[in-house]
Protein backbone atom coordinates (compact mmCIF):
# COMPACT_ATOMS: atom_id res chain seq x y z
CA UNK A 1 0.00 0.00 0.00
CA UNK A 2 0.97 3.20 -0.69
CA UNK A 3 1.35 5.78 2.65
CA UNK A 4 -0.07 9.15 2.21
CA UNK A 5 -0.21 12.55 3.36
CA UNK A 6 -2.03 15.49 2.35
CA UNK A 7 -1.10 19.28 3.80
CA UNK A 8 -3.23 21.31 4.15
CA UNK A 9 -6.59 19.21 4.53
CA UNK A 10 -8.82 21.73 4.78
CA UNK A 11 -9.63 23.56 1.50
CA UNK A 12 -11.18 22.23 -1.62
CA UNK A 13 -8.64 20.21 -3.30
CA UNK A 14 -7.77 18.71 0.14
CA UNK A 15 -11.06 17.44 0.81
CA UNK A 16 -11.19 16.34 -2.84
CA UNK A 17 -8.10 14.65 -2.11
CA UNK A 18 -9.47 13.07 0.35
CA UNK A 19 -12.46 11.88 -1.53
CA UNK A 20 -10.42 10.00 -4.20
CA UNK A 21 -7.92 8.93 -1.75
CA UNK A 22 -10.17 7.12 1.00
CA UNK A 23 -11.59 4.91 -1.70
CA UNK A 24 -8.28 3.84 -3.83
CA UNK A 25 -7.40 0.13 -3.48
CA UNK A 26 -3.72 1.40 -3.29
CA UNK A 27 -3.99 4.40 -0.81
CA UNK A 28 -3.27 3.82 2.70
CA UNK A 29 -4.29 7.53 4.20
CA UNK A 30 -1.56 8.05 6.88
CA UNK A 31 -1.65 12.28 8.17
CA UNK A 32 -3.62 15.27 7.22
CA UNK A 33 -2.59 18.48 8.65
CA UNK A 34 -4.54 21.67 9.45
CA UNK A 35 -2.80 23.96 12.10
CA UNK A 36 -6.06 25.78 12.41
CA UNK A 37 -7.82 22.54 13.27
CA UNK A 38 -5.99 20.10 14.83
CA UNK A 39 -7.48 17.89 16.88
CA UNK A 40 -10.64 17.87 14.84
CA UNK A 41 -11.72 14.72 13.26
CA UNK A 42 -11.93 15.51 9.33
CA UNK A 43 -15.21 13.96 9.19
CA UNK A 44 -16.80 16.70 11.35
CA UNK A 45 -15.53 19.15 9.34
CA UNK A 46 -16.89 17.05 6.26
CA UNK A 47 -19.66 15.19 7.01
CA UNK A 48 -19.22 13.66 3.39
CA UNK A 49 -16.73 11.99 4.50
CA UNK A 50 -18.04 10.04 7.46
CA UNK A 51 -17.32 6.35 7.18
CA UNK A 52 -14.45 6.23 4.60
CA UNK A 53 -12.14 8.58 6.29
CA UNK A 54 -10.92 8.22 10.11
CA UNK A 55 -8.21 10.64 10.44
CA UNK A 56 -8.04 14.15 12.59
CA UNK A 57 -6.34 16.87 11.64
CA UNK A 58 -3.01 17.11 13.00
CA UNK A 59 -0.41 19.75 13.62
CA UNK A 60 2.06 19.77 10.58
CA UNK A 61 4.89 19.74 13.23
CA UNK A 62 3.17 16.70 14.45
CA UNK A 63 2.35 14.85 11.78
CA UNK A 64 4.13 11.58 10.42
CA UNK A 65 4.56 13.34 7.04
CA UNK A 66 8.03 11.40 7.02
CA UNK A 67 7.19 7.88 7.17
CA UNK A 68 4.59 8.61 3.76
CA UNK A 69 5.78 7.53 0.76
CA UNK A 70 3.73 10.36 -0.88
CA UNK A 71 3.21 13.56 0.41
CA UNK A 72 0.36 15.83 -1.28
CA UNK A 73 0.76 19.80 -0.57
CA UNK A 74 -2.68 21.36 -1.04
CA UNK A 75 -1.87 24.29 0.32
CA UNK A 76 -1.46 28.01 -1.40
CA UNK A 77 1.37 29.47 -3.24
CA UNK A 78 4.43 29.43 -1.31
CA UNK A 79 3.74 26.81 1.32
CA UNK A 80 5.24 23.74 -0.27
CA UNK A 81 8.51 25.37 -1.26
CA UNK A 82 9.62 25.77 2.36
CA UNK A 83 8.88 21.99 3.55
CA UNK A 84 9.63 19.83 0.53
CA UNK A 85 13.21 19.48 0.61
CA UNK A 86 13.34 17.78 4.06
CA UNK A 87 10.20 15.54 2.96
CA UNK A 88 12.22 14.81 0.21
CA UNK A 89 15.77 13.87 2.18
CA UNK A 90 13.43 11.47 4.41
CA UNK A 91 12.45 9.64 1.43
CA UNK A 92 9.31 10.63 0.51
CA UNK A 93 7.80 11.69 -2.63
CA UNK A 94 5.94 14.88 -3.02
CA UNK A 95 3.15 16.40 -5.30
CA UNK A 96 2.59 19.69 -5.46
CA UNK A 97 -0.74 21.02 -6.22
CA UNK A 98 0.37 24.59 -5.64
CA UNK A 99 2.34 26.79 -8.38
CA UNK A 100 5.73 26.36 -6.35
CA UNK A 101 7.39 24.34 -8.82
CA UNK A 102 5.74 25.13 -11.87
CA UNK A 103 7.37 27.51 -13.76
CA UNK A 104 11.19 26.79 -14.82
CA UNK A 105 12.39 30.28 -14.69
CA UNK A 106 12.71 31.84 -11.14
CA UNK A 107 12.71 35.02 -11.79
CA UNK A 108 9.86 34.97 -13.73
CA UNK A 109 7.93 33.11 -11.00
CA UNK A 110 9.11 35.55 -8.84
CA UNK A 111 7.48 38.54 -10.62
CA UNK A 112 4.50 36.63 -11.05
CA UNK A 113 3.74 35.05 -7.26
CA UNK A 114 5.58 38.17 -5.47
CA UNK A 115 7.33 36.67 -3.52
CA UNK A 116 11.43 35.10 -3.30
CA UNK A 117 11.48 31.08 -4.41
CA UNK A 118 12.82 29.56 -0.80
CA UNK A 119 13.91 26.07 -3.20
CA UNK A 120 15.31 27.36 -6.41
CA UNK A 121 17.41 24.23 -6.41
CA UNK A 122 14.35 22.02 -6.43
CA UNK A 123 12.72 24.25 -9.27
CA UNK A 124 14.48 22.05 -12.35
CA UNK A 125 14.32 18.80 -10.54
CA UNK A 126 10.68 19.26 -10.61
CA UNK A 127 8.59 17.31 -13.26
CA UNK A 128 5.52 19.17 -15.00
CA UNK A 129 2.87 16.84 -13.80
CA UNK A 130 0.67 16.81 -17.16
CA UNK A 131 0.82 12.92 -17.68
CA UNK A 132 -0.62 13.26 -21.84
CA UNK A 133 2.66 14.97 -22.17
CA UNK A 134 5.54 13.98 -19.47
CA UNK A 135 4.46 10.60 -18.42
CA UNK A 136 7.88 8.59 -18.30
CA UNK A 137 9.45 11.30 -16.84
CA UNK A 138 6.41 11.62 -14.35
CA UNK A 139 6.98 7.71 -13.07
CA UNK A 140 10.71 8.68 -12.30
CA UNK A 141 10.41 11.82 -10.49
CA UNK A 142 10.65 12.73 -6.76
CA UNK A 143 8.90 16.25 -7.22
CA UNK A 144 5.96 16.85 -9.17
CA UNK A 145 4.49 20.27 -10.04
CA UNK A 146 0.77 19.51 -10.61
CA UNK A 147 -0.63 21.79 -13.45
CA UNK A 148 -3.26 24.75 -12.52
CA UNK A 149 -6.56 24.37 -13.51
CA UNK A 150 -7.00 26.87 -16.03
CA UNK A 151 -3.01 25.30 -17.71
CA UNK A 152 -4.94 21.42 -18.13
CA UNK A 153 -7.92 22.44 -19.88
CA UNK A 154 -6.02 25.53 -22.18
CA UNK A 155 -3.26 22.70 -22.75
CA UNK A 156 -4.80 19.99 -23.41
CA UNK A 157 -6.97 21.85 -25.73
CA UNK A 158 -3.93 23.06 -27.96
CA UNK A 159 -1.73 20.29 -27.16
CA UNK A 160 -2.15 18.41 -30.70
CA UNK A 161 -2.22 21.71 -32.94
CA UNK A 162 0.83 23.14 -31.30
CA UNK A 163 2.67 19.87 -31.55
CA UNK A 164 1.82 19.17 -35.24
CA UNK A 165 2.94 22.91 -35.97
CA UNK A 166 -0.39 23.57 -38.16
CA UNK A 167 -1.45 27.12 -36.28
CA UNK A 168 0.10 30.11 -35.90
CA UNK A 169 2.15 30.12 -32.35
CA UNK A 170 2.22 33.97 -31.85
CA UNK A 171 -1.84 34.17 -32.26
CA UNK A 172 -3.17 32.51 -30.12
CA UNK A 173 -6.59 33.21 -27.54
CA UNK A 174 -7.83 31.08 -24.38
CA UNK A 175 -11.41 32.20 -23.42
CA UNK A 176 -11.71 30.64 -20.45
CA UNK A 177 -14.42 30.09 -17.36
CA UNK A 178 -13.96 28.65 -14.41
CA UNK A 179 -16.28 28.04 -11.20
CA UNK A 180 -16.30 29.66 -7.86
CA UNK A 181 -14.44 26.76 -6.19
CA UNK A 182 -11.25 28.13 -8.29
CA UNK A 183 -10.70 30.51 -5.94
CA UNK A 184 -10.56 28.14 -2.67
CA UNK A 185 -12.03 28.23 0.53
CA UNK A 186 -11.80 31.50 2.02
CA UNK A 187 -14.11 34.14 2.75
CA UNK A 188 -13.65 37.00 0.25
CA UNK A 189 -16.05 39.41 -1.55
CA UNK A 190 -16.16 38.63 -4.53
CA UNK A 191 -16.82 34.98 -4.65
CA UNK A 192 -19.85 35.43 -1.97
CA UNK A 193 -22.89 33.89 -2.84
CA UNK A 194 -24.86 37.53 -3.21
CA UNK A 195 -21.34 38.54 -5.52
CA UNK A 196 -20.84 35.98 -7.56
CA UNK A 197 -24.46 34.23 -8.22
CA UNK A 198 -26.49 35.63 -10.61
CA UNK A 199 -23.21 37.50 -12.55
CA UNK A 200 -20.10 36.76 -14.75
CA UNK A 201 -17.61 39.15 -14.98
CA UNK A 202 -13.62 38.48 -16.57
CA UNK A 203 -11.11 39.23 -14.00
CA UNK A 204 -6.88 39.33 -14.68
CA UNK A 205 -6.93 40.33 -18.03
CA UNK A 206 -3.94 42.52 -17.59
CA UNK A 207 -2.37 39.41 -16.77
CA UNK A 208 -2.75 35.99 -14.84
CA UNK A 209 -0.68 34.33 -12.81
CA UNK A 210 -1.50 30.94 -14.85
CA UNK A 211 -0.73 32.88 -18.02
CA UNK A 212 3.25 32.01 -17.63
CA UNK A 213 2.39 28.36 -17.20
CA UNK A 214 0.18 27.68 -20.13
CA UNK A 215 3.03 29.56 -22.70
CA UNK A 216 6.14 27.65 -21.12
CA UNK A 217 4.20 24.07 -21.88
CA UNK A 218 3.26 25.48 -25.10
CA UNK A 219 7.10 26.54 -25.63
CA UNK A 220 7.58 22.96 -24.24
CA UNK A 221 5.06 21.28 -26.91
CA UNK A 222 6.15 22.96 -30.13
CA UNK A 223 10.26 23.41 -29.46
CA UNK A 224 9.74 26.80 -29.69
CA UNK A 225 11.51 29.53 -27.07
CA UNK A 226 8.75 30.74 -24.79
CA UNK A 227 8.81 34.53 -26.51
CA UNK A 228 7.76 33.23 -30.03
CA UNK A 229 4.12 31.86 -27.64
CA UNK A 230 1.63 34.80 -28.25
CA UNK A 231 -0.81 34.03 -26.02
CA UNK A 232 -4.03 36.04 -24.92
CA UNK A 233 -5.53 34.51 -22.17
CA UNK A 234 -8.94 35.75 -20.52
CA UNK A 235 -9.99 34.37 -17.45
CA UNK A 236 -13.80 34.58 -16.43
CA UNK A 237 -15.87 33.80 -12.88
CA UNK A 238 -18.95 31.94 -13.60
CA UNK A 239 -22.05 31.64 -11.28
CA UNK A 240 -21.14 27.67 -10.79
CA UNK A 241 -19.29 25.79 -8.12
CA UNK A 242 -17.36 23.44 -10.27
CA UNK A 243 -15.97 23.39 -14.00
CA UNK A 244 -13.59 25.04 -16.68
CA UNK A 245 -14.66 26.00 -19.78
CA UNK A 246 -11.63 26.68 -22.56
CA UNK A 247 -12.56 27.88 -25.80
CA UNK A 248 -9.82 28.48 -27.63
CA UNK A 249 -8.61 29.67 -30.73
CA UNK A 250 -5.71 28.87 -33.61
CA UNK A 251 -4.93 30.56 -36.92
CA UNK A 252 -4.41 27.90 -39.59
CA UNK A 253 -1.26 27.75 -41.25
CA UNK A 254 -0.91 23.79 -42.82
CA UNK A 255 -4.08 22.09 -43.41
CA UNK A 256 -4.93 18.96 -41.93
CA UNK A 257 -7.85 16.59 -40.98
CA UNK A 258 -8.00 18.09 -37.56
CA UNK A 259 -10.64 16.22 -36.25
CA UNK A 260 -8.34 12.73 -37.25
CA UNK A 261 -5.48 14.89 -35.37
CA UNK A 262 -6.98 15.35 -32.22
CA UNK A 263 -9.11 11.84 -31.89
CA UNK A 264 -5.04 9.89 -33.06
CA UNK A 265 -3.42 12.37 -30.22
CA UNK A 266 -5.38 11.36 -27.36
CA UNK A 267 -6.51 7.91 -28.73
CA UNK A 268 -4.31 6.12 -25.91
CA UNK A 269 -4.81 8.79 -23.07
CA UNK A 270 -7.64 7.76 -20.41
CA UNK A 271 -8.63 10.98 -19.13
CA UNK A 272 -9.10 13.03 -22.57
CA UNK A 273 -12.36 12.34 -24.72
CA UNK A 274 -12.30 13.75 -27.78
CA UNK A 275 -15.67 13.93 -28.74
CA UNK A 276 -17.23 13.38 -32.62
CA UNK A 277 -17.44 16.57 -34.65
CA UNK A 278 -20.00 19.49 -34.34
CA UNK A 279 -20.39 18.41 -30.04
CA UNK A 280 -20.55 21.05 -27.62
CA UNK A 281 -19.39 19.50 -24.12
CA UNK A 282 -20.64 21.24 -20.98
CA UNK A 283 -19.03 21.23 -17.57
CA UNK A 284 -21.52 19.00 -16.29
CA UNK A 285 -20.32 16.17 -18.21
CA UNK A 286 -17.12 15.86 -16.56
CA UNK A 287 -18.60 17.39 -13.13
CA UNK A 288 -16.60 15.34 -10.18
CA UNK A 289 -14.63 13.08 -12.72
CA UNK A 290 -10.82 13.46 -13.44
CA UNK A 291 -11.84 13.71 -16.99
CA UNK A 292 -10.96 16.65 -20.10
CA UNK A 293 -13.50 16.21 -23.08
CA UNK A 294 -12.34 18.28 -26.50
CA UNK A 295 -14.69 19.37 -29.34
CA UNK A 296 -12.96 20.82 -32.51
CA UNK A 297 -14.75 23.66 -34.57
CA UNK A 298 -13.55 25.11 -37.89
CA UNK A 299 -16.66 28.31 -38.16
CA UNK A 300 -17.60 28.20 -41.68
CA UNK A 301 -14.87 26.49 -42.99
CA UNK A 302 -12.74 29.57 -42.40
CA UNK A 303 -9.12 30.10 -41.22
CA UNK A 304 -9.42 29.72 -37.64
CA UNK A 305 -10.25 26.43 -35.40
CA UNK A 306 -12.40 26.74 -32.42
CA UNK A 307 -11.73 24.37 -30.09
CA UNK A 308 -13.78 23.35 -26.75
CA UNK A 309 -12.13 22.19 -23.98
CA UNK A 310 -13.65 21.29 -20.64
CA UNK A 311 -12.74 19.91 -16.98
CA UNK A 312 -13.93 20.06 -13.47
CA UNK A 313 -10.97 22.63 -12.14
CA UNK A 314 -11.18 20.32 -8.72
CA UNK A 315 -10.62 16.92 -10.24
CA UNK A 316 -8.41 17.07 -13.34
CA UNK A 317 -7.93 20.33 -12.45
CA UNK A 318 -6.17 19.53 -9.27
CA UNK A 319 -6.89 16.82 -7.45
CA UNK A 320 -7.81 13.93 -9.55
CA UNK A 321 -4.57 14.98 -11.86
CA UNK A 322 -2.41 14.55 -8.75
CA UNK A 323 -3.88 10.86 -8.39
CA UNK A 324 -3.29 10.00 -11.46
CA UNK A 325 0.11 11.43 -11.07
CA UNK A 326 0.68 9.23 -8.44
CA UNK A 327 -0.34 6.38 -9.64
CA UNK A 328 2.24 6.95 -11.76
CA UNK A 329 5.20 7.38 -9.51
CA UNK A 330 4.33 4.58 -7.99
CA UNK A 331 3.70 1.68 -10.85
CA UNK A 332 -0.21 1.09 -10.21
CA UNK A 333 -2.51 1.20 -12.87
CA UNK A 334 -2.89 4.88 -13.88
CA UNK A 335 -6.70 4.90 -13.99
CA UNK A 336 -6.78 3.06 -10.18
CA UNK A 337 -9.09 5.19 -7.77
CA UNK A 338 -10.19 7.94 -10.76
CA UNK A 339 -13.11 5.83 -12.83
CA UNK A 340 -15.78 7.81 -11.23
CA UNK A 341 -18.71 8.76 -13.60
CA UNK A 342 -19.53 12.30 -13.78
CA UNK A 343 -22.28 13.94 -11.18
CA UNK A 344 -25.69 14.55 -13.51
CA UNK A 345 -27.40 16.79 -12.53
Amino acid sequence: MIKAGIVGGTGYTGVELLRILARHPDVELKAITSRGEAGTAVAEMFPSLRGAVGLKFSDPKDAPLGDCDVVFFATPNGIAMQQVGELLAAGARVIDLAADFRIKDIALWEKWYGMSHASPELVAEAVYGLPEVNREAIREARLVANPGCYPTATQLGFLPLVEAGCVDLGHLIADAKSGVSGAGRKAEVGILFSEASDNFKAYGVPGHRHLPEIRQGLGWFSGKAVDQIGLTFVPHLTPMIRGIHSTLYARITRELDFQALFEARFANEPFVDVLPPKSHPDTRSVRAANTCRIAVHRPQGGDTLVVLSVIDNLVKGAAGQAVQNMNLMFGVDECSGLLQVPVLP
